[in-house]
C-alpha cells in the first residue's frame, strides 16, 4: 500500500504541468481508494484519532454546508474545492494508517527525499539549458506564459521551492546524524538548496536558508550527536552549499531581493482579499470561489486573470469565513511542536509559512505533499507510545 501511495505522488508531481484535469483525477481517485482501505483496516483497531483530522474534515463539511445553503458565489468552484479538501483528508488518513509503522515511515521519507533530489537536478539543469518541460514540451502547450517559472514538471518557481522545502530537512537530518553516508546526504541537501536559488524564489530562498540553520540547531539541542561531530558535519555541509550555490549563481535571486517593491501585486491582492473577508466574515464567498468574487473587491487591474490571492491563509479566510480560517490555522499551530521535536518535520512549517505569501496549497498534489508530513508527524506520536509499551513489558 505504501508503494502505491508513493507511485501516486510521483505520478501527480511529474504531471503537474499537464493542462488537462485527468492527472488530478487519477491522483484523487487513487488516494480515495487508499483512504478507504485504511479505514477498512481501522475497523478493528480503532486508533486514537489525531487532531489534524478535524480541521481537514471541517473544511470538507464547511464546503458542503456552503453548497447546501447557497453561501457561495460559484457552486462549481466550491464543488471542486470540496473534492480538493477531501483529497487532503484522504491523504492524511492513508498516510497516518501507513506511517504508524515506523519502518514504512522511514522508507517513505527516504523515497520523498530521493524523488525531490532527482527533481531538483532535472529542474536546475533544465533552467540553464531549456525552458521546455523535460526538454520536450513547451509551456505554450500547457496554457502557461510563465516560462521563467518552469522548474522541472512544476510551472511556478514558488511552488517548486515549497516542494523542496518539505524534503530538504530530511537530507539535513541524515547529513548531521549519520557517521557513514553523511557526505552523500550533505551533497543532496546542497543540490536541493542550489535548485531553490536557481528558481529565484525569494520566500523559498529565505525559508530553505532558515532550515539549514534550524535543523542542525535542533539536533544539537536534542543531543543527537556531540558538538564536535555536529560541527564537522555542518562545516562539510556548508562547504558543499557554497560550491553548488556558486555553480548556479546568486545574482538572479539577489536582484529579486533588491527590487524596489517586494510586495508589488501581492499587497493589492491582500488588501482586496481583506475587503472580501470584511464583507463575508462568517460564511465566506465559497470555497474555491475567490477568483469569481475578486473583481468586485479588486483595487488593481493589470489586465491579467487573478486566479489566486497569493496567500493561502488569506484566501482560506475569504472563501470560508473567519471561523474556517481560524480552524485551518490550528493545523499549522498543531504542527509546530511535533515538527520541532522530530527535526526532519521542519519542512512542513516552511510550507505553511510559504503559504502565507503564495499559494502552494492550490494544487491537490502539491498541497498533499505537505499533508503527508503532517500525517507522519501525527503517526510519530504512536511510535513513542508503542516504544513505552514495549519497555513496560
Amino acid at each position: 500500500m505504501h508503494i502505491a501511495l508513493a507511485a501516486l505522488f510521483a505520478f501527480a508531481i511529474l504531471t503537474l504541468w499537464v493542462p488537462e484535469y485527468w492527472p488530478v483525477t487519477v491522483f484523487q481517485v487513487g488516494v480515495f481508494i487508499l483512504a478507504g482501505l485504511a479505514l477498512w483496516r481501522w475497523r478493528k483497531t480503532y486508533p486514537r484519532i489525531p487532531y489534524p483530522l478535524f480541521p481537514l474534515l471541517a473544511a470538507v463539511v464547511w464546503g458542503l454546508l456552503q453548497l447546501a445553503t447557497g453561501k457561495t458565489v460559484y457552486a462549481f468552484d466550491t464543488q471542486s474545492a470540496v473534492v480538493k479538501w477531501a483529497s487532503f483528508l484522504a491523504v492524511f488518513v492513508a498516510g497516518f494508517s501507513l506511517f504508524r509503522d515506523r519502518n514504512i515511515a522511514s522508507w517513505f521519507r527516504s523515497a520523498m527525499l530521493w524523488f525531490a533530489f532527482l527533481i531538483a537536478i532535472v529542474a536546475t539543469v533544465q533552467t540553464f539549458t531549456s525552458h521546455k518541460i523535460f526538454w520536450l514540451f513547451s509551456t505554450s502547450d500547457t496554457g502557461s506564459s510563465l516560462e521563467s517559472g518552469v522548474m522541472g514538471p512544476i510551472l511556478n518557481y514558488d511552488q517548486f521551492a515549497a516542494f523542496i522545502e518539505v524534503a530538504l530537512p530530511f537530507a539535513l537530518y541524515e547529513a548531521m546524524r549519520r557517521k557513514r553516508g553523511g557526505l552523500l546526504y550533505a551533497g543532496m541537501a546542497a543540490v536541493m538548496y542550489a535548485a531553490v536559488i536557481a528558481s529565484t524564489s525569494r520566500a523559498g530562498t529565505a525559508l530553505v536558508t532558515g532550515e539549514i540553520l534550524v535543523v542542525p540547531a535542533l539536533l544539537w539541542i536534542r543531543g543527537v550527536a556531540g558538538s564536535r561531530a555536529l560541527g564537522l558535519a555542518f562545516f562539510r555541509m556548508a562547504a558543499l552549499f557554497v560550491v553548488f550555490t556558486a555553480v548556479v549563481g546568486w545574482q538572479r535571486v539577489w536582484d529579486r531581493f533588491l527590487a524596489p517593491d517586494l510586495l508589488v501585486v501581492r499587497r493589492e491582492f491582500a488588501l482586496s482579499t481583506a475587503h472580501m473577508i470584511a464583507a463575508h466574515p462568517w460564511y465566506g464567498v465559497g470555497l474555491g470561489a475567490w477568483p469569481t468574487a475578486y473583481p468586485r473587491y479588486a483595487i488593481l487591474d493589470d489586465g491579467k486573470f487573478a486566479n489566486q490571492a497569493h496567500s493561502d491563509w488569506l484566501q482560506w479566510t475569504a472563501e470560508g469565513g473567519i471561523p474556517l480560517g481560524i480552524i485551518l490555522a490550528t493545523l499549522f499551530g498543531w504542527s509546530v511542536l511535533p515538527a520541532i521535536r522530530s527535526g526532519w518535520g521542519i519542512g512542513v512549517l516552511s510550507f505553511f509559512l510559504h503559504a502565507a505569501v503564495d499559494f502552494p496549497f492550490s494544487r491537490p498534489a502539491m498541497g498533499s505533499w505537505a499533508i503527508l508530513i503532517v500525517a507522519m508527524l501525527a503517526a510519530r506520536g504512536t511510535w513513542r507510545r508503542e516504544s513505552a509499551g514495549e519497555e513496560a513489558t
